[in-house]
């Protein structure tokens, strides 16, 4: 039996999700960009700034492939962040893009996707690339350039490792081999 690889991200674990048809898996989302981001209601930086911030993500790259994924975890006010509560929450905030809630486990404040991303708190933002590994890892908020610049860079890398393709040859340098006759062969 081969050792996970450690650097791709750990599976999200969700008691639900809303916005999305089923839940979603990282590994089934390899091949694209994820941008996770991390909130609670009751958070203020997540409500003025952070879930703001995700909906221009969203718009600048609407055209891409990028999956935006929220992570409602609950590490505090537990009695009033209800899925009823987050509904109501999404609906007025106009929030779109699937939002999981993440699993609290019994005797431990921390939800298991928390402890998982080791997430410090709220907000937080992951970028995942193509191959599943964790790009970026930031606690509070980015600026817009900066998250922006990273997402772009995740888009422009190839799905596929160095010195693999679909159907193609690769040189050693990962970029396609031309076949016989064309430009640069």
């Amino acid at each position: 039996m081969s050792e996970p690889d450690a650097r791709l991200a750990p599976e999200i674990a969700a008691s639900a999700w809303f916005n999305a048809p089923a839940p979603l898996t990282l590994a089934g989302l390899r091949g694209r960009p994820v941008f996770l981001h991390a909130f609670q209601l009751l958070c203020p930086g997540c409500v003025s700034q952070a879930l703001p911030q995700v909906k221009r993500i969203e718009r600048a790259f609407a055209g891409t492939d990028l999956q935006v994924i929220g992570i409602h975890t609950v590490f505090e006010h537990h009695a009033a962040m209800t899925p009823v509560t987050l509904q109501a929450f999404l609906h007025e905030y106009r929030l779109a893009s699937p939002i999981a809630v993440d699993l609290a486990e019994e005797g431990s404040e921390i939800p298991v996707t928390m402890r998982r991303l080791g997430l410090r708190g709220t907000p937080s933002s992951i970028l995942i690339g193509r191959d599943g590994a964790v790009l970026s890892h930031v606690f509070g908020i980015e600026d817009d350039i900066a998250v922006g610049a990273r997402i772009a860079m995740a888009l422009a890398a190839s799905p596929f490792p160095a010195g693999k393709s679909a159907g193609t040859a690769a040189c050693a340098d990962g970029r396609r081999a031309a076949p016989a006759g064309e430009a640069g062969a």
